[in-house]
């Protein structure tokens, strides 16, 4: 089954605890504290492949959880780091962040790796708060907590020329005679439900051609199966446009060519400046005299600016194998997508927001709150002075004064509520 869009869920793993540890040995009845550091968690990490060419792999598994970080241990002992969840997808995934529908990254080349998301802080163990004031601290900090995010990710087919037109137009019977690929060919609409990759050499040279599934008039809509598939015909440096010259399905030829080129530049406007080139299909179906006329009105509608083909005999392959090197050479590739310029992955460690409750008590809150509380335990009389103090310090109890702080007014942050005394 070919899969291109699918929504995952992705967590980093969370920082390990800091340890709280006094050594004790036979020599040492009342040693110093000798916590140590909580591990960091792991990171979520997205690789690029070409080794997989659709995104089926993600149909079931669509949660990934990277390994947190070991709690710290006595004897100084720093907990070991979690290890990182690596997450293979295929080259050409362009990853969504699900929330704002911004891209975040192009994994548009081989083993690319992208971090998408980083691993909690481990927490400092006792023997880290350790001071003149503070010999013996019977605190330590708890592990940064990670949250989940959502991505999407899509799949944008990397290849450096696509075959397009309408379904039965002979895309995939030129995709067999010009590369090693094997798609499957029959007399009717839309046998191709899935783009075909094939390698085509020439002169020792090679490329890579996408066979696009066909698109209709209004694909750029949602009509027919090109709407799903005109995102894998972006990337392409070139573009051989199929037109089927027998008429065999009882469409205008050079109608076709038209509603073909009118649906890239509705979905697209950088696409239908791709460079083209016609190909003329299915000559063999057409007798030399309806031949000549049809081209000869193509000539003075369009342009002279064609190939003839027949997949069935093979005339005119060569010819185009060549033209579409010829071309290749002339063109660059094109520049992965716009990643937009911010921090998916943003985590708020300074913000300090102070608000009123329905019962007059003030709630303290924000990114700065949230990483300062996890060294305090309230059981603990020495952590509870120390976050007391750290509160003058971070100059939070200036800014409640501010808001109006007054001698027994009633404070919370977080679990912790206490009445202020001066």
């Amino acid at each position: 089954m070919f899969l291109d869009r699918v929504k995952i869920s992705i967590k980093a793993g969370n920082g390990g605890n800091g340890s709280t540890s006094f050594l004790r040995n036979a020599m040492t009845a009342k040693g110093g504290p000798d916590g140590g550091e909580g591990g960091r968690g792991g990171n979520i990490i997205f690789k690029s492949t070409q080794s997989m060419n659709t995104l089926y792999d993600f149909r079931f598994h669509k949660k990934f959880v990277a390994e947190n970080g070991e709690n710290g241990a006595k004897k100084l002992q720093s907990g070991a780091n979690g290890k990182d969840t690596i997450i293979k997808v295929p080259c050409g995934t362009v990853i969504i962040d699900a929330k704002t529908n911004k891209i975040i990254a192009d994994l548009n080349e081989d083993n690319m790796e992208f971090i998408a998301l980083r691993g909690g802080k481990g927490g400092h163990g006792n023997a880290y708060y350790k001071s003149s004031i503070k010999q013996a601290p019977h605190f330590s900090q708890t592990g940064e907590l990670t949250v989940a995010h959502e991505v999407i990710l899509e799949l944008k087919t990397i290849a450096d020329v696509g075959l397009v037109g309408f379904p039965n137009a002979g895309k995939s019977t030129l995709l067999s005679c010009i590369s090693n690929a094997n798609p499957k060919v029959a007399n009717y609409p839309f046998t191709t439900l899935y783009p075909n990759l094939g390698v085509c050499e020439v002169k020792g040279q090679t490329f890579v051609v996408a066979d696009i599934p066909g698109l209709i008039e209004g694909a750029s809509e949602g009509l027919g199966l090109g709407h799903y598939f005109l995102k894998h015909v972006e990337r392409v440096r070139l573009i051989l446009h199929l037109v089927d010259i027998s008429q065999s399905d009882g469409r205008d030829f050079i109608s076709d060519y038209f509603t073909i080129n009118d649906e890239l530049q509705k979905y697209n406007e950088q696409l239908a400046k791709t460079p083209q080139i016609i190909v003329f299909t299915k000559i063999d179906l057409v007798d030399d005299a309806v031949l000549k006329a049809r081209l000869d009105k193509f000539k003075k509608e369009v342009g002279d600016k064609f190939l003839c083909i027949s997949g069935a005999t093979f005339q005119g392959i060569e010819q185009l194998k060549l033209a579409t090197l010829e071309q290749l050479s002339k063109l660059p590739k094109k520049p992965p997508l716009k990643v937009e310029d911010y921090d998916f992955d943003n985590r708020d460690y300074s913000s300090i927001k102070i608000t009123r409750d329905d019962e007059g008590a003030f709630v303290v809150s924000g990114g700065k709150i949230d990483n300062f509380i996890r060294g305090v335990v309230l059981s603990d009389t020495r952590s509870f002075a120390y976050f007391q103090n750290r509160l003058q310090e971070m100059g939070i109890i200036a800014l409640l004064k501010e808001k109006g702080l007054k001698n027994g007014g009633i404070v919370k942050i977080k679990d912790i509520t206490f009445e202020y005394t001066e």
